[in-house]
């Protein structure tokens, strides 16, 4: 067991993977706390999925350490298996039974088990606990399968994708379910291609890029390395007096946007000259780079990829 485990669930130094003379992941090094939710990104082809199969121990690695709850996944230990769970983006179960039973068919095969109805509640599902699988909506399916990973009461679940296809609605729902584990003190391994959900679940966010993790943090900490400016945004009614060339930016009409890495200056200044020349500053935003923005600068991709290798 590598030090510090006691306060990490993950911990890996140096992991590599190679296929052939191809090297996929090129020594990378994270850490996850206990009770955290972290967000892995990537783009196709970037290694995202090698590294999670690795450290959920369907993978082998070329080189490195890994230890996942003190444990070395590569070595396939029972006890690993049974303090972890898993949740891909499609679980096959058997479409005839209640959400009760496949719960219950899951517990069955872990030594300490999380009571059916609690993985039930915890999922959203308890108006739905008698009904068929067969008649669960898209959303209400793959809160199942959150519930099947969570049968075992592991102590880290893996989570792929978890919204991949969902309307704003059911994304929204399965964000609560994502907050309810957290309330728990699970950690959750989390895999996205949306960085409004990273930005809003992860306690902390790795960016994976050709191999390479290029950046971590927390969300906010990841926008405000970014290179991108601070924008200042306003309209101004047609028969308002403009602004000195210094606070115009960027002008098309009556819309403004100043692009500035001192925006308490230029607000400062800005909000001056409205008032001295009675100006209404009329919409006026202030934006900061958003996750999607770091993700883009950093990893070069789109930021709404998934990576299927």
């Amino acid at each position: 067991m590598l030090a510090g485990m006691s306060e990490r669930a993950i911990e890996v130094t140096g992991l590599r993977k190679s296929y052939g003379s191809f090297e996929a992941v090129h020594g990378i090094d994270l850490r996850v706390d206990r009770g955290q939710v972290f967000a892995l990104l990537g783009p196709n082809g970037a290694g995202k999925t090698t590294t999670v199969e690795i450290l959920e121990g369907h993978r082998s690695r070329t080189a490195g350490e890994v230890s996942v709850l003190g444990h070395d996944p590569g070595k396939g230990e029972r006890s690993f298996k049974e303090r972890v769970g898993i949740v891909l983006q499609e679980t096959g179960v058997e479409q005839y039974l209640t959400v009760r039973e496949v719960i219950d068919l899951y517990r069955s095969y872990y030594p300490s088990p999380r009571p059916t109805g609690e993985v039930i509640s915890v999922v959203g599902l308890d108006e739905k606990a008698e009904a068929q699988v067969r008649t669960l909506s898209g959303g209400q399916q793959r809160r199942l399968d959150v519930a099947v990973g969570l049968a075992g009461d592991p102590e880290l679940l893996f989570l792929d994708e978890p919204t991949t296809g969902f309307d704003p609605g059911a994304r929204r729902n399965a964000w609560k379910m994502v907050d309810n584990l957290k309330s728990l003190g699970k950690t959750v391994f989390l895999t996205t291609h949306y960085m409004d959900e990273a930005q809003h679940l992860a306690d902390r966010v790795a960016i994976i890029s050709d191999g390479l993790i290029v950046a971590e943090g927390t969300p906010a900490d990841l926008g405000g390395r970014s290179q991108s400016k601070t924008v200042i945004s306003f309209h101004l009614s047609p028969d308002a007096p403009r602004p000195p060339n210094s606070l115009r930016g960027r002008a098309s009409n009556d819309e403004f946007a100043i692009e500035t890495d001192e925006p308490i200056r230029i607000l400062h200044d800005l909000t001056g000259w409205a008032l001295d020349s009675g100006a209404d500053l009329e919409g006026l935003t202030v934006s900061r780079p958003s996750l999607e923005d770091v993700y883009l600068e950093l990893a070069g991709g789109d930021a709404t990829t998934e990576e299927t290798g």
